[in-house]
């Protein structure tokens, strides 16, 4: 009998890359960490007011946000959180929820979601201060790491292509289907962007808003509080701010679950990351 030969298509197998440096791994963890704490702790002092309002001082009859508690018309006690002209019943989760010692108390957030504890306004004020100059040196150090190595430009920076294909990135992420193979060595446009924006946009304006709050800094630096058109515009665009850096943090979590839990975590650990490629096809011979 007379042999052939032909091509057969071999299995795809894994490639690992070091796709995080050590310096981003921990400066990654350490942001982790330190934002934690401050979203919590910043949670408790907004409890102590929890309402926003825009200008110089506080307009009670028209607040932009206010998180409370009322009696209904049978006397029951509901948690209510108010947009603008519009409220809605948020009974034990914002304005009306459990505390320590397990009764129901007026309150803007949930004392779970808040650091160091439920009412301790001080030590959530050392405690969000402290961790902010925290976050500002390690933001400072990764950015200026992320300059020297190329990183920013390299890995970050959008450019042509990625802008043209951003609609198309954002449906396949609906989709849940994610960069497969050489695809998945660079970021991607949609985390490109978010990340640009959360390094250039909502963390500088975070840090001088919340300067503006403060008014041994307004003494210094009276041209914040023009900028910001007064403090109470300040607290809000600040208040605003954080919520956004919340959003980001449960997107990412949501596409560090969804892309593979244990790929990502060993990026972040120890900077390998594994890609899927298609094997070379080999040459077979069969009768």
């Amino acid at each position: 009998m007379k042999h052939s030969s032909g091509f057969s298509e071999g299995a795809d197998r894994k490639v690992y890359i070091y796709r995080h440096t050590l310096a981003v791994r921990v400066l990654h963890w350490v942001n982790f960490l330190t934002l934690a704490i401050m979203l919590m702790s910043g949670l408790q002092i907004f409890n102590a007011r929890p309402d926003l309002y825009w200008g110089a001082s506080s307009d009670f009859s028209h607040p932009i946000l206010a998180l409370y508690a009322m009696q209904d018309d049978r006397g029951d006690t509901k948690g209510v959180t108010a947009i603008g002209s519009h409220t809605f019943v948020t009974t034990g989760f914002l304005g009306w929820s459990r505390g320590a010692d397990g009764q129901y108390t007026e309150r803007g957030f949930p004392r779970w979601a808040t650091l160091p504890s439920d009412t301790w306004l001080a030590m959530g004020r050392l405690w969000h201060f402290f961790f902010a100059w925290v976050l500002v040196v390690n933001g400072a150090l990764y950015v200026l790491l992320a300059l020297i190595s190329g990183h920013l430009r390299r890995d970050l920076w959008m450019r042509r292509t990625d802008w043209r294909r951003l609609g198309h990135t954002l449906l396949e992420h609906l989709r849940l289907r994610f960069p497969k193979g050489e695809e998945a060595r660079r970021y991607n446009g949609l985390q490109k962007l978010a990340y640009l924006c959360v390094i250039f946009g909502i963390a500088p304006l975070i840090v001088l808003t919340g300067l503006t709050m403060s008014p041994t800094i307004d003494a210094g630096y009276p041209w914040l509080l023009w900028l910001f058109d007064g403090r109470q515009s300040a607290r809000t665009i600040h208040f605003v701010c954080a919520m956004a850096l919340l959003g980001f943090f449960l997107v990412h979590l949501a596409m560090v679950l969804l892309s593979g839990v244990w790929n990502n975590l060993r990026s972040m650990i120890t900077g390998r990351y594994a890609i899927e490629v298609a094997a070379p096809a080999t040459e077979s011979e069969h009768e």
